[in-house]
């Protein structure tokens, strides 16, 4: 019997596919792990959570950083996900000539209603395996902050899970303290 091995697509597939016109302008899809991935379509608490943590990193960090929406962050050869905030070093051309990569990065957080699964799972592994070193998971719904940090080949080496009355910083910039209700949506 002959093993049967899937073929994973590098990100250089998906950016031909790409430029081919293959995928649909409706369509929303990731590369992660070398394979296309759906991604969920985004409400209004996704979106608006999007939004208040865009601000507050801008209103923090300033000009030591881009914060970057919904656009693409090249891992390794094999993924290239589209994180809901990337904090990536500036860049002169603002990465009109690529991507960001790993090396580029001092954050990535996902915002998280419907996809929590995945993202603490999936998406936590390929950023792990990629040397992410700090990614937060913001659950919209359980009102928590995941963090990850001390990624390794076989995931994450230290998750903390924190409520919303909680401090964080990120790893990079330790004078960048957020308290996590200020990344939910305000109780009436």
């Amino acid at each position: 019997m002959v093993a049967v091995k899937p073929r994973l697509l590098s990100v250089q597939d998906y950016h031909h596919m790409i430029e081919a016109g293959i995928f649909g302008p409706e369509e929303r899809i990731e590369l992660i792990t070398g394979q296309l991935m759906p991604m969920a379509a985004k409400g209004a608490p996704h979106r608006a959570a999007v939004t208040r943590a865009r601000r507050l990193l801008e209103q923090h960090l300033g000009a030591r950083v881009l914060v970057c929406v919904q656009d693409s962050v090249q891992l390794d050869d094999y993924s290239e996900p589209e994180p809901d905030i990337a904090v990536v070093k500036p860049e002169p051309l603002d990465y009109e000539e690529r991507h960001p990569t790993v090396a580029d990065t001092f954050l990535i957080l996902e915002v998280s209603d419907w996809t929590l699964a995945y993202d603490l799972d999936n998406k936590a592994l390929a950023y792990a395996r990629s040397g992410v070193k700090d990614y937060w998971v913001l659950d919209i719904k359980g009102r928590r902050l995941h963090v990850f940090r001390q990624p390794s080949p076989s995931g994450y080496q230290n998750q903390v899970i924190l409520t919303e009355d909680a401090n964080i910083a990120p790893l990079t910039f330790p004078d960048c303290i957020l308290t996590v209700k200020e990344l939910l949506r305000p109780l009436m």
